[in-house]
């Protein structure tokens, strides 16, 4: 064998000795889940035991799928009111990156998740808007429409003037007397398409909560 062909063997077999420890090399493992919809909550209403029973919802969720050991909290504003201050939802999850149940990564930070729809600074849009499952959320053109979801917060992640009367008396009303704003987690359905911060709906009540699009579902995020 001339010199010329043993080099050419040698570098096939290097190659094909790469490219078979490449094809064994073990796929990356999955980020934490750090971001999901409810996949339920107890009344369907606006009534959420106010933002620590909305955080529990959140937790017992996230502890069902084998996710709780890290701490989590509801995507939800609460304006400020009877001497107390606001609190924004954008404070309360922590600092990112959030990853879904597909390991599907939503946002790498907090700007980027307030990023505006144009830039796609966030990817919560119908396929990777999923429930800590892994299901996804029925949206515009489903049957039942449910992509409305509770916020309480303006585009930025911050809560409304109370005047406003957009977080359900603090999460913590499930009649009509009182609304939530709501985001649209599919990102369709209207000329706004904003996932935190679409339109006012009708009431706080599980029916009234149907009729706007939705039904009583909301974000949780994990932190680390």
């Amino acid at each position: 064998m001339t010199k010329t062909l043993l080099i050419s063997a040698a570098v096939l077999a290097a190659s094909l000795a790469l490219g078979s420890a490449q094809a064994q090399a073990p796929a990356a493992p999955p980020h934490p889940l750090g971001f999901f919809v409810t996949s339920t909550t107890p009344t369907g209403s606006g009534a959420l035991g106010g933002l620590a029973g909305a955080d529990k919802i959140c937790q017992d969720l996230a502890a069902a799928v084998g996710a709780g050991a890290r701490k989590w909290h509801a995507y939800l504003s609460v304006p400020a009111e009877g001497g107390k201050p606001a609190v924004n939802a954008r404070d309360r999850i922590g600092t990112g990156p959030w990853y879904n149940a597909k390991n599907v990564l939503i946002a790498a930070s907090v700007d980027d998740l307030h990023g505006d729809v144009q830039r796609d600074r966030n990817n919560i849009q119908k396929p990777n808007a999923l429930t800590e499952k892994g299901s996804l959320i029925l949206g515009a053109g489903d049957t039942p429409n449910q992509h409305d979801m509770l916020t309480g917060s303006d585009p930025d992640g911050r809560a409304l003037p109370a005047a406003a009367d957009a977080s359900c008396a603090g999460w913590t009303d499930g009649s009509d007397a009182h609304k939530a704003m709501l985001g649209h987690a599919d990102r369709t359905g209207g000329p706004n398409i904003s996932w935190n911060s679409t339109h006012m709906s009708q009431g706080c009540s599980a029916p009234k909560l149907v009729a706007t699009g939705g039904a009583g579902h909301f974000y949780c995020f994990g932190m680390e």
